[in-house]
């Protein structure tokens, strides 16, 4: 049996700080604790990232192209709700296993620039994905909505998605069910479009929400 090859140095430190600054925030966690995480001397970890930005912006990569593509699947065709559903379980999936970005969204806006521009360009392309969402199901006869209603629902669904996490932190800082958090985000995020539905498409947003949330 061929061995794995060992991942390099500069994926592991990519990969633990991404889960230290998950697990603790991001202004917790500093260069010395990452490296004493991984047992190796701060020299090793300086060789790679010349510092804690440098390491910040290599996983805002990863995660903007993970998420771009995301954004940009259920825009290939009409979806109906029950495609919306799943789409927005992937999106709050992709969030929360970069939730960091958006825990500490405001500070490190405020000191990165490279993630102030692409961030912003991010929340645009939710916007537009959600535009053009709405617009699907009103073409197909599933939603009842005008176009300034249609404008302002992409905006909240992009709000919402952005700071649900942020909201359940808040509101229990210590909590670790996570199922429960992305499920409970998903529903509020559906619940804005379901006064908009009509038909059979009212009537499959019900059942999901039956089976998905807890009363």
């Amino acid at each position: 049996m061929e061995r794995k090859p060992k991942r390099r140095t500069r994926e592991r430190i990519i990969e633990t700080s991404l889960r230290l600054f998950n697990e603790f925030g991001e202004p917790n966690v500093t260069t010395t604790v990452i490296a004493d995480e991984m047992n190796i001397s701060p020299g090793n970890l300086y060789y790679h990232f010349h510092n804690k930005d440098e390491i910040i912006e290599a996983i805002f990569s990863v995660f903007e192209r993970q998420i771009e593509e995301t954004l940009a699947a259920p825009t290939r065709r009409l979806a109906n709700v029950e495609d919306i559903w799943l789409f927005l379980h992937l999106l709050f999936e992709e969030i929360w296993a970069y939730r960091f970005f958006y825990r500490d969204l405001n500070d490190l806006l405020t000191r990165n620039r490279l993630l102030e521009i692409h961030f912003c360009r991010i929340l645009a392309h939710k916007v537009r994905t959600a535009q053009t969402l709405c617009d699907g199901l009103v073409s197909s006869g599933a939603m009842r909505a005008t176009a300034p209603e249609r404008r302002a629902l992409a905006t909240n669904v992009a709000v919402l998605a952005t700071y649900w996490l942020s909201f359940e932190y808040a509101r229990d800082p210590r909590g670790k069910a996570e199922t429960d958090r992305l499920g409970r985000g998903v529903y509020q995020v559906m619940a804005m479009l379901s006064p908009f539905l009509i038909g059979d498409a009212k009537g499959l947003f019900d059942r999901l929400a039956r089976e998905y949330v807890a009363p």
